[in-house]
């Protein structure tokens, strides 16, 4: 029985590749293979999906017939595609030490998540929330709201910010990303289009694919969000929504400013357009520099605001939240029983603990953020100066212009070399990036210094100059 999928077209195969042939090679299968199986890791190509016919593939890729049979044939014999005669090849999924790929290898230096680690604060506040929880569980332990106690110090950090809001503004979620799906499945259906920004956060874009929507990008400027743009395109598209991350954006780490915010609101008012923003990085400012008002108080009712404990926290907590009018609340609310009936009461205890006294613990966070930062930035002068970037106020990650578009070549031979990171291209619509890198400094100071050593070594390998003599690949991953 063949399992089931969907069919990918060799056109578009072709653009999730990119640039993934290494300049002068001659295996050009095993580069080929290796880039598949990238696209596979990355859940570009999920189990089931059927690949192109090998002659449709090489109307396709700018190689021979014999490279695609050679490279098939490698990942059949890895486990990672499986074919049958007449019924064609569908990938099998990532597998394990037999000699495939894994999606979670623990021997990886991974610099495909901007996540940190947990701070001491977080096992004390749990032990708060187990002395706490006694009292929760003689109820049904049901709350599509979410906790009162954790709604109102939610609110109450808003309300500091500059934005008065109340805790029945508050919808506790899963994440940010269980309260992005919460708030597509609300506003968009099936064909509707939804503005995005150009590059984008990988999991905004697959949320929306996957709502049967259409993202429509507006690409951004080097100073950040290009107003003239936003205007045109929401005059031109007629998108339901928009969605922002004006809060040092992921991936570039740019930060809207209070003129910007204003003018953007006045723009998607006039267009009649609700706009959800996404505030995961918003407490990560790290030079001490002041922070615009939150876009709600630009925006008003027509701004949807999503926030997460992932970054500035844990992302083992899984704790998001959505803020927007009581209108909106209420019309989320009485969809959401069809996703889900509620967020965990510990983990939401936890949290509530947190943000008792939230400077305290963000204080913490955001000198391990800026340490990290400019551990990555001196290292990637130093190892990588052909490239460049601007240093961000905020945020997790650097975005790296390249000196070659070779993001995705550079990301499959790091796979090789015990690095994984996450190409240029995944952060586009349709394509693109292909000479941009994100460079997450969430790794511990030492295991930066390991990782962007290799990787300066790496992409010298890819722009042809060969590794360095000294060069030593086979050490131990941290």
């Amino acid at each position: 029985m063949l399992p089931p999928g969907g069919r990918i077209s060799g056109a578009r195969l072709a653009r999730l590749l990119g640039s993934w042939q290494r300049r002068g090679a001659r295996q050009g299968s095993a580069d080929l293979a290796a880039a598949l199986k990238l696209l596979v890791a990355d859940g570009q190509l999920p189990a089931g999906t059927r690949l192109p016919s090998e002659r449709e593939l090489t109307d396709s890729l700018p190689v021979s017939r014999t490279t695609i049979t050679a490279a098939l044939d490698q990942l059949r014999a890895e486990g990672v595609v499986e074919s049958r005669r007449g019924a064609g090849s569908w990938i099998n999924g990532p597998v394990g030490a037999g000699g495939g790929i894994t999606g979670s290898d623990d021997t990886l230096i991974d610099l495909s998540r901007a996540a940190p680690r947990a701070l001491p604060s977080v096992r004390m506040a749990m032990d708060v929330a187990m002395g706490q929880m006694p009292e929760h569980l003689a109820s049904h332990g049901y709350d599509e709201r979410g906790l009162l106690v954790l709604r109102q110090r939610i609110a109450d950090r808003y309300s500091s910010r500059g934005l008065p809001t109340s805790p029945d503004q508050i919808v506790v979620t899963s994440g940010a990303q269980h309260a992005w799906a919460l708030v597509l499945r609300l506003f968009v259906g099936p064909g509707d289009r939804v503005l995005v920004e150009q590059p984008c956060y990988p999991n905004t874009l697959e949320g929306v694919r996957a709502s049967f929507g259409i993202p429509v990008p507006v690409p951004m400027l080097n100073g950040g969000w290009d107003v003239d743009g936003f205007d045109a395109a929401l005059r031109q598209a007629g998108p339901r929504l928009a969605y922002l991350i004006p809060d040092f954006q992921n991936p570039t780490g740019l930060l809207m400013t209070s003129e910007q915010r204003e003018a953007l609101s006045a723009v998607l008012r006039k267009a009649r357009t609700p706009v959800v923003v996404d505030e995961t990085l918003a407490e990560l400012a790290l030079d001490g520099a002041p922070v615009p008002l939150p876009m709600a108080a630009f925006g008003g009712d027509s701004v949807v605001t999503l926030g997460s404990a992932s970054k500035s926290h844990w992302g083992g907590l899984r704790i998001g939240w959505i803020r927007a009018s009581a209108e909106i609340v209420h019309r989320l609310l009485s969809t959401r029983a069809a996703i889900d009936l509620g967020t965990p009461v510990f983990e939401q205890l936890v949290l509530a603990a947190l943000l008792e006294s939230p400077e305290t613990v963000l204080r913490q966070r955001r000198e391990e953020a800026r340490e990290q930062r400019d551990v990555a930035v001196a290292a990637l002068r130093e190892h990588c100066p052909q490239w460049s970037f601007v240093v961000p106020g905020g945020g997790l990650g650097l975005w790296c212009t390249l000196d070659a578009p070779v993001s995705t070549r550079i990301a499959v031979v790091a796979q090789n070399h015990g690095l994984r990171l996450v190409p240029g291209p995944r952060f586009a619509v349709h394509g693109g990036c292909e000479q941009m890198l994100r460079v997450p400094y969430t790794q511990t100071s030492e295991v930066l210094r390991e990782a962007i050593g290799r990787l300066g070594v790496i992409a010298a390998s890819v722009a042809g100059t060969g590794f360095p003599a000294d060069a030593e690949l086979s050490l131990p991953v941290a």
